[in-house]
C-alpha cells in the first residue's frame, strides 16, 4: 500500500514537471519578438557631366579616389568644337576690319582727288564771276543785250552750284562713313565676340572639373567612348553628408519625431552603437502602403521616409551599410 501512494505521488510530481516545463516553452514561444527597424547609410550624390559631345580623351582620377572641388577630373575631345572656334574667330576678324574701314573713312586718294576737284570748281566760279561782272558793266552801258548778261550770270550761277556740289562730295570723303554706319559696324563686331565667346565657354567644357569635395563612387564610360551632351561621365559622394534611411510604417513613428535622438546599431562596423538624430520625416507614395487584407477594424497603413544624421563623426561608416533601430519606444 505504501508503494502505491510512493508511485502516485513520483508520477503526480512528474505531471506537475511536465506541465511547467510545457508551460514555460510555451510562454517562450508566444513572447513577441523585439521590434527592429532596419534602414541603411547614404550620402548625397554628385553626377559629373558636360555641355557638349565628344570622346572621353583622358580619366585624372579613378574609381575610389578622393577629389576636392576644382580638380580636373577628365578631358572631352571635340575636334568639331574646334572648328566652329576657327570660323567664329574668322568672322570677328572681318568684322573688326570693317569696323576699322568705317572709322577710318576713305582713302587718301580718294579725298585729294576730291579736293582738288573742289579747287577747280572754285577757278570756275572766280572766271564765271568776272566774266559776269564784265557783261554786267557792257548791259550797264547799253553795249550788249540783256540776253548776253542773263547768260553770264547763268554761267556764273551754275559754277557757284558745281563748287558746293565740289564740296559737298570732298566733306563727306574727308568725314568718312555716316554714324549710323559706324554703330553698325561697331554692332557686327560685338556679334562675332559674343559668338567667340560662347565657343570659348563650350571650350571649357572640354575639361570637366570636381563641384564639390568627395569621393569617386563610379565611373560611367570608358576612354575613348562617346558621350553625348548631359551624359554622366562619373559620379561623386560628399561622405561628410552621411545619413541614415529607414522606411517606417506610420503605427512605428510613435517613437519617432524630429528632434528625436535615437541609438542604431551597425553590423558592418562589429556592431557599433551610433547615436543618431532625426531630421527628416516625409510620407512616401501610394504604392509602399501596406493595404488592410480586413475591413472591419482595419486601415490602410502609410509608409514614411524617416532620415537621420550621425550626431557625431563616425569612422568607417560609408554608404550602403546596414543600420537597425532596436527597442524603439513606441
Amino acid at each position: 500500500m505504501k508503494a502505491k501512494n510512493k508511485d502516485l505521488r513520483t508520477g503526480l510530481f512528474a505531471l506537475i514537471a511536465v506541465t511547467v516545463i510545457i508551460f514555460i516553452i510555451g510562454l517562450i514561444l508566444n513572447k513577441p519578438e523585439p521590434l527592429v527597424i532596419q534602414g541603411e547609410a547614404d550620402a548625397p550624390e554628385v553626377r559629373v557631366s558636360g555641355k557638349i559631345p565628344g570622346r572621353i580623351s583622358m580619366f585624372l582620377v579613378d574609381e575610389g579616389n578622393y577629389v576636392h572641388a576644382g580638380d580636373t577630373l577628365v578631358v572631352v575631345e571635340s575636334p568639331e568644337l574646334n572648328a566652329k572656334m576657327e570660323q567664329a574667330t574668322a568672322a570677328e576678324q572681318a568684322a573688326q576690319a570693317q569696323n576699322k574701314k568705317a572709322i577710318k573713312g576713305a582713302r587718301k586718294e580718294l579725298i585729294l582727288g576730291a579736293f582738288e576737284m573742289y579747287q577747280k570748281s572754285l577757278v570756275g566760279v572766280d572766271i564765271t564771276k568776272k566774266s559776269y561782272d564784265r557783261v554786267q558793266k557792257l548791259f550797264d552801258k547799253g553795249v550788249v543785250p540783256a540776253q548776253k548778261r542773263d547768260e553770264a550770270e547763268a554761267q556764273y550761277k551754275a559754277a557757284v552750284a558745281t563748287a558746293n556740289a565740289a564740296k559737298s562730295q570732298y566733306e563727306m570723303a574727308k568725314n568718312g562713313a555716316e554714324l549710323e554706319d559706324k554703330e553698325a559696324a561697331l554692332a557686327l563686331v560685338d556679334r562675332a565676340r559674343g559668338a567667340v565667346n560662347e565657343v570659348k565657354s563650350y571650350m571649357k567644357e572640354t575639361t570637366l572639373l570636381a563641384p564639390t569635395d568627395g569621393e569617386i563612387s563610379e565611373i560611367y564610360p570608358n576612354r575613348g567612348e562617346l558621350v553625348g551632351t548631359g551624359a554622366p561621365i562619373m559620379s561623386i559622394v560628399d561622405l561628410t553628408k552621411i545619413h541614415f534611411n529607414f522606411n517606417v510604417r506610420e503605427d512605428l513613428l510613435g517613437g519617432m519625431k524630429m528632434g528625436t535622438v535615437l541609438k542604431v546599431k551597425v553590423p558592418a562596423l562589429n556592431n557599433k552603437v551610433v547615436e543618431v538624430k532625426v531630421n527628416y520625416i516625409k510620407a512616401m507614395a501610394s504604392y509602399a502602403t501596406w493595404k488592410a487584407t480586413k475591413t472591419t477594424g482595419q486601415f490602410d497603413v502609410k509608409t514614411f521616409e524617416v532620415r537621420a544624421e550621425p550626431t557625431a563623426v563616425v569612422e568607417g561608416l560609408r554608404p550602403g551599410m546596414s543600420a537597425l533601430i532596436e527597442n524603439i519606444n513606441l
